[in-house]
């Protein structure tokens, strides 16, 4: 039998800073474009500051390739004063949504915040675009690419709410299940360590987010968020 402990690799897992979906005449801008907003920048920057404070280096960073994510990263590292090329992972991009105009108005409610509401069944859309199974179809092997590789030790991913709950709920069920509920607030950090064994995960913290770890003013969802914005506009 052997005794030894496990050894394993750490993941941090973030979610980019802060961003503004609509512009100051109510009008969306494109998830594929939009940048961090000035409370962004801020979430980044104290990301940075948090990893510094604790002496963490990274080997590896990977982003979605999507600005919100690649600007935090770079703030995170600029703050770290790492020089590392962030690898861009298009395949980590946020779940996708559909045509706002095609939903019925009865319908959008849950268009908008039913992928995150508990456990949520493979088909849910999201927006009425991609599922949370098409989803994990293409994060799931990307996790598993990762894992694959023996050159890191510790690796830092920028990426989305979704795509978190994604690898989140891989992570503390080992199982092909989707939870929703579970809070990803902008500029957040989580924590993961992994074995070589494909069950062998251990999820050290979720959410932290470093401006304002106990999250006094926290409520409502960013999607409940994102549809009080969407019927204002």
């Amino acid at each position: 039998m052997n005794d030894q402990p496990s050894a394993r690799r750490r993941v941090f897992l973030m979610r980019h800073g802060s961003v503004t979906y609509f512009d100051a005449a109510g009008r969306p801008v494109l998830p594929e474009q939009v940048p961090l907003n000035e409370l962004g920048r801020a979430q980044a920057d104290a990301a940075g500051a948090a990893f510094a404070a604790a002496g963490i280096s990274f080997d590896r960073v990977i982003v979605s390739g999507l600005p919100r994510t690649v600007e935090t990263a770079a703030r995170v590292l600029a703050v770290t004063k790492q020089d590392i090329e962030p690898e861009t992972w298009p395949e980590l991009h946020e779940i996708r949504g559909g045509r706002l105009s095609t939903i019925p108005q009865d319908e959008l409610k849950r268009a908008f915040t039913g992928v995150f509401e508990g456990m949520v069944e493979q088909e849910q859309r999201f927006l009425g675009g991609e599922s949370v199974g098409e989803m994990m179809d293409r994060v799931h092997p990307a996790l598993d690419r990762l894992r694959a590789d023996p050159g890191w030790d510790t690796v830092l991913l920028v990426l989305h709410g979704g795509v978190n709950c994604a690898i989140l709920s891989l992570a503390l069920t080992g199982q092909r299940l989707f939870l929703g509920n579970l809070a990803q607030e902008a500029g957040c950090i989580n924590a993961l360590d992994v074995g070589a064994d494909p069950l062998d995960w251990v999820v050290r913290f979720v959410n932290h987010v470093p401006p304002s770890p106990l999250l006094p003013d926290a409520r409502s969802t960013t999607m409940e968020q994102l549809y009080s914005q969407y019927k204002r506009a």
